[in-house]
């Protein structure tokens, strides 16, 4: 079937509205095409850099909604809030010659897009092998120039010495030691790798916030020996120790002994002023029981009482006297009137004693 074509009066061709409405809808779809190529959205951790024919003409770093030409302007996206780098383990070694191992990472952000772009080509890979190789030379460069003592101490930046002082007298059997503790702020770790860092970053157009170690160990083949070393050196403290407790234990030893040997002598002496007093005291009584008539014959009956009690102690025993002994005369009954009343009744008391206790004895 052949298609006619309808012409209008001045000879041109008559088209389809249905063909005029879809071209018109077709324009307009390349019309918003084109305006919302033309739209830029930059959010608030990223900066946006235009770029005309490859030449960068302006940056945006405020968030919210711009416009670009379309087809000429093109967008790169480059971040802007901080981020961390976490450096691979690298081997140092201390001034002292001994291996250890760092583990750390890195906080950084970008402080200038347009230098960022143009010598790191807005990558953040190419950053961080810049950071890598500043951060790894840095960190080496600081330990080579500490002990492996001085890299551990100086990690938190902080170093706790703790003193113990005897007093310099010793009163009674205590010392009395004090302690004294002291922080000493000293420069840390991550202090001392970013001053070897430095500002050459900057030229990079980002910044190196801060540089964390994570990890100090050691190598498997050195753990060994250096535990070995560590034990070595806490013996030897403590074998300090004990002689520094030792000593003291013998200068406490040597006080006591000798307040020991002053209160022993002291108390010889008191005592053996005390025995004289009382010898002399005795040796009074004595002679003024001696120089009076009475007084003596009673100490004497007295002393040949207990003669006679000593002897006649254990079982059944007799006590024999001679007629002339003094003690015979003591018992006896014609010189009773030799005696004092006094004595003389004591006497008769103990005869009537002694006969009362024969009694028994024979009742038994």
């Amino acid at each position: 079937m052949e298609k006619t074509e309808r012409f209008n009066s001045d000879g041109k061709p008559v088209r389809d509205k249905n063909t005029k409405g879809a071209a018109r809808w077709i324009i307009a779809v390349l019309i918003l095409l084109i305006l919302s190529s033309g739209l830029v959205v930059c959010h608030e951790n990223e900066y946006k850099l235009v770029r005309r024919f490859g030449r960068v003409v302006r940056i945006i770093s405020d968030s919210g909604l711009y416009f670009k030409i379309p087809i000429f302007e093109s967008i790169d996206t480059v971040p802007r809030e901080i981020l961390i780098y976490d450096l691979p383990a690298s081997d140092v070694i201390t001034s002292d010659k001994k291996s250890m191992i760092v583990d750390s990472y890195v906080l950084w952000r970008v402080t200038d897009p347009l230098k960022f772009a143009q010598t790191l080509s807005y990558s953040v890979t190419n950053a961080e092998n810049r950071i890598d190789t500043l951060v790894y030379n840095a960190t080496k460069n600081t330990i080579s120039n500490m002990t492996q003592d001085e890299v551990i101490r100086s990690r938190d930046g902080k170093m706790t010495i703790v003193n113990a002082q005897a007093e310099d007298e010793v009163k009674g059997n205590d010392i009395v030691l004090e302690e004294t503790t002291q922080v000493v702020n000293i420069k840390s770790l991550t202090e001392e790798i970013m001053d070897h860092i430095g500002t050459v970053y900057e030229q990079y157009g980002i910044k190196i916030m801060t540089v964390e170690v994570k990890k100090l160990d050691l190598p498997d083949d050195n753990k060994n020996a250096v535990y070995t070393r560590m034990i070595s050196e806490r013996e030897n403290i403590a074998a300090k120790y004990t002689a520094e407790g030792e000593a003291q234990a013998k200068i406490i030893q040597n006080t006591t002994d000798k307040e020991v040997s002053i209160m022993r002598s002291t108390a010889q002496a008191k005592a053996e002023k005390i025995r004289a007093e009382g010898e002399a005291e005795y040796m009074k009584i004595l002679s003024q029981a001696y120089n009076d008539k009475d007084k003596s014959d009673f100490y004497s009956f007295v002393r040949s009482l207990d003669a006679a009690k000593e002897s006649m102690k254990g079982g059944n025993k007799t006590l024999v006297l001679p007629a002339d002994s003094p003690m015979a005369e003591i018992f006896m009954t014609n010189t009773a009137d030799k005696i004092p009343d006094k004595v003389y009744e004591a006497v008769t008391d103990a005869q009537d004693a002694a006969g009362n206790a024969d009694d028994d004895t024979d009742g038994e």
